[in-house]
């Protein structure tokens, strides 16, 4: 196991090494998606401001709330952009194209190249502007003063069945835990959607849930959903929880079902995606056969 994680370390390098040379000598390449996810960070703003500005709460929720979910979220894609999409999202045209037969013959995991060998740089500053959204969210919520003393009775009221006593600090380390695991969980979700290129011919629906999924889930936090809607962007498509569970860490409101339930689900998607893709690459077809 030592040595795998070494000789994984190793290619890790190579890939990175090779990934910033391509785009260094393409420059356009390199410092283009700077301005692209710049623009699209503040689309998002926009459209935040433009959509909550005449709201007062959603689901309980305040604008502090709102704030931390939307810069959570946007995080949460950033690392996404930057580290993994573009090389996962090149699974299903790899399969068609048999290109994937390359990656099979190789002395390490297929996904692991391809997960790590386009990772973007461009991103990076999509990142910045997340973290910088996110301190201004929770300061926003902390200047509120209704909401600090409502959560302050929470926390008097609910001590025996609410993880709301901790330390700030707690609560930020809390929040860093979930945004860990939840990207976890969004890296195994692309990954098991673009899987099924491994079964079918044709991924245009899935590439439409997807989006259509995140989409929703960009606007709407989890808790605003209820009864089947709960039931699909919960468990069966859990956009719905990458964001909400590290903020309701955060401002308070998670419980320890709450909890149970949020790591489960990501340890019932880690398994479903290591046997999705196993079996999908003894159903692949090589473009050699």
């Amino acid at each position: 196991m030592r040595k795998r994680v070494k000789k994984n370390m190793r290619v890790l390098k190579e890939l990175l090494y090779l990934r910033f040379h391509g785009l260094v000598v393409f420059r356009l390449d390199f410092f283009g998606p700077f301005f692209v996810d710049g623009s699209l960070f503040f689309i998002q703003l926009f459209a935040f401001e433009a959509v909550y500005s005449n709201v007062t709460t959603i689901g309980g929720w305040g604008r502090g709330e709102m704030i931390l979910y939307i810069g959570t979220f946007s995080l949460l894609n950033a690392v996404n952009m930057t580290i993994y999409f573009f090389g996962v999202n090149g699974i299903p045209d790899k399969v068609k194209s048999g290109e994937l037969d390359l990656y099979l013959t190789k002395p390490v995991s297929p996904l692991f190249r391809l997960t790590f060998e386009h990772m973007s740089p461009g991103s990076v500053p999509l990142i910045l502007m997340s973290v910088c959204m996110i301190v201004y969210g929770a300061g926003h919520l902390n200047a509120n003063s209704e909401i600090v003393r409502v959560q302050e009775e929470a926390v008097r009221q609910f001590s025996d069945s609410r993880l709301v006593g901790a330390l700030p600090a707690e609560r930020i380390a809390a929040y860093v835990f979930w945004v860990l695991i939840m990207e976890i969980l969004y890296y195994e979700m692309e990954v098991l959607m673009r899987s099924v290129s491994l079964y079918l011919v044709s991924m245009a629906r899935m590439e439409q849930i997807e989006v259509a999924g995140t989409d929703l889930c960009m606007k709407l936090p989890g808790i605003a959903f209820y009864g089947i809607y709960k039931v699909i962007f919960y468990m069966i498509l859990p956009y719905g929880i990458m964001a909400t569970l590290p903020v309701q860490s955060l401002i308070g409101e998670m419980n320890w079902r709450l909890g149970i339930f949020g790591v489960s689900i990501v340890l019932v998607f880690s398994v479903l995606t290591v046997v999705v893709w196993k079996r999908g690459l003894k159903h692949y077809n090589s473009a050699s056969s």
